[in-house]
């Protein structure tokens, strides 16, 4: 028996992975149907019993595995790791159950045996998706198919029944709604506060989650974590992925965007969760939800909220300690993970420092220099923008919309909300039809600039603008190049800019006029508009999104997927690359 382990384990190791992918993956489409199809009562109590019978099944079969495993190599190893994970999972859930224990009586509702089951089929899916020595793929077209296939799969599950209250979402509502979360960008065809179950509201919140951060992301995190490790090609894959030229540190950057993300999206949660008026909801779970959905998507810059109305809510609108907290966690998300982690390291470096001095008695070697280049660039294009943009929001709507606030805190609080959700948020407490004209300009303007690169907003990106600014002074000035920071901008970040602009105006263009075509019954304004808000995964409107027609609502998912992916991105997938000549032809200047 000991000799069967041991060859079924060294050699056959896949083959018993595969079993387990299949079990996980019946039990999870079990949980599936059970969750959002099932209406009958009587079914449903049969599909429950079903499902606990499952998830004590599976976690039989992964004590076998693991123990099997560690029996046969003799030794407990890194991928040997979440095996355990998961059965200590299953022995509190168990217990909870079986036993008369009081503090465990907190794990015996079924949404924990529903995320058992998830979180073991979760794990054979991401080993199974490491399947990239077999086979290559160009990075960025897998980049592409993966956000093209979490969309379907968000389609296919907001179409079930139990995922609104009234009739269930059709194909393109349903398309659309998934497209507008995977893309972050928080249009919507439905009231997702009204409309939409606990159930369908979940779906949401995981997909802009997943989308914000990037199906590949939470793939390669999980594969790594529950396989143990990553081959070369899937550290080339990832490091492309990722854009980071070492290959080393591709595990550390992974796992630290993980991190980063679910940590501030922790300590927001945390914060809106003590903002909020306690006597709004029925339970302190309702309100725990209202405050991770609300963190997820504000970091994510995704703008969905389960708000009728929105943050414009009257029992919200006037609540300035929330959105001074919702303004915070999405200014942290439109930053980008590098700035992010750079503020990070620098905070737990001075915190380290501390320690050293009061505690440890020695000295710390600071660096010298804790902000990158990229960092002090990005932070210096973002003050500038908040402050003009909050400061024109504030003297232009004096006598409009800020005529409703109770004071002059109040004022400054909704200048700050507006003009930062509009940059890619897409929160809004104040009505954009309400505001002036050359407000919604402004704000136009502002959800084209966008938030940062490397984050989860969209737009053009603050620094591409700023560099296209700073080259024409510079030519204007008579000089060659741009100087930052005593140092010099690469000509090839120039061109990209230049690129990004220029494709930008060709997408939106081509969006507005098929609208025009579409729907020729709606306001120009209004397509504009809306155009602009997809292409930049904003999520404003007019109030047009519900009453587009099918071919409307398909071009603006095909506007929101090419502004969420980006159109240079799609170009570089699609368009074969040319071989790289031996020779250069003589330099010629054009005539402008």
């Amino acid at each position: 028996m000991a000799d069967f382990l041991k060859f079924v384990f060294r050699y056959r190791y896949k083959a018993v992975d595969l079993i387990m992918f299949y079990v996980s993956m019946i039990c999870a489409l079990t949980v599936l149907v059970h969750i959002g199809y099932i209406t009958n009562p009587q079914v449903a109590k049969h599909t429950k019993v079903a499902i606990i019978a499952m998830f004590y099944g599976l976690f039989l079969l992964e004590c076998f595995r693991t123990s099997s495993s560690i029996f046969a190599s003799r030794r407990i190893v890194v991928s040997h790791y979440s095996g355990l994970v998961v059965i200590s999972y299953f022995l509190v859930i168990a217990l909870s159950r079986l036993s008369d224990i009081a503090w465990l009586d907190y794990f015996t509702k079924d949404e924990w045996i529903y995320f058992g089951i998830g979180m073991v089929f979760l794990s054979e899916l991401s080993k199974s998706s490491l399947f990239f020595d077999n086979f290559y793929f160009n990075p960025t077209i897998l980049f592409v198919i993966s956000f093209i296939g979490l969309i379907l799969i968000g389609t296919v599950l907001l179409m079930l029944p139990r995922t609104t209250l009234e009739a269930p979402l059709g194909f393109v509502d349903a398309f659309f709604m998934a497209t507008s979360a995977v893309c972050i960008t928080g249009l919507s065809v439905t009231d997702i506060s009204t409309n939409f179950s606990l159930f369908g509201q979940t779906i949401i919140m995981l997909l802009i989650q997943v989308g914000g951060l990037g199906i590949m992301t939470f793939t390669g995190f999980f594969g790594y974590f529950f396989s143990g490790g990553f081959s070369f090609k899937n550290q080339l894959m990832f490091g492309e992925i990722l854009g980071e030229n070492k290959l080393n540190d591709v595990v550390s950057t992974l796992l630290t965007i993980i991190f980063i993300t679910l940590l501030f999206e922790l300590i927001g949660g945390i914060f809106i969760y003590f903002t909020l008026d306690p006597t709004l909801f029925e339970s302190s779970a309702e309100r725990v939800f209202f405050s991770a959905f609300h963190a997820i998507s504000s970091f994510c810059n995704a703008g969905f909220s389960i708000l009728s109305d929105g943050i414009g809510n009257p029992l919200y609108r006037y609540n300035y300690h929330f959105q001074v907290v919702l303004v915070l966690i999405f200014i942290l998300g439109g930053l980008g993970f590098g700035t992010v982690y750079n503020f990070y390291t620098y905070i737990k470096g001075k915190v380290y420092a501390l320690i050293c001095i009061l505690f440890l008695k020695k000295k710390y070697k600071h660096k010298a220099q804790p902000f990158s280049f990229n960092t002090k660039f990005i932070l210096l294009c973002n003050a500038v923008v908040v402050v003009v943009a909050t400061g024109s929001y504030f003297l232009m709507e004096q006598h409009n919309t800020l005529v409703t606030d109770k004071s002059v805190m109040g004022e400054w609080v909704t200048s700050l909300f507006m003009t930062n959700a509009s940059r890619s948020a897409g929160f809004n407490s104040v009505d954009v039809n309400f505001v002036s004209t050359p407000t919604l300009i402004m704000l136009t303007t502002l959800m084209w600039i966008g938030a940062s690169p490397g984050s989860t907003g969209g737009g053009v990106k603050v620094t591409t603008v700023a560099v296209a600014f700073m080259n024409i002074f510079s030519l204007a000035r008579g000089k060659d190049s741009i100087e930052l920071f005593k140092r010099k901008i690469a000509s090839e970040s120039i061109n990209k800019a230049f690129a990004i602009i220029v494709l930008s105006v060709l997408t939106i263009t081509f969006s507005f006029v098929l609208l025009n075509f579409s729907d020729a019954d709606k306001p120009m304004k209004a397509l504009l508009f809306e155009s602009v808000s997809a292409y930049t995964t904003c999520g404003l409107s007019l109030g047009v999104t519900p009453s587009l027609s099918a071919t409307g609502k398909m071009i603006i998912i095909f506007t929101m997927f090419v502004g969420r992916v980006g159109m240079l991105t799609l170009l570089v997938a699609f368009i074969k690359n040319t071989k790289n000549k031996s020779y250069i032809y003589p330099t010629e200047k054009l005539l402008f």
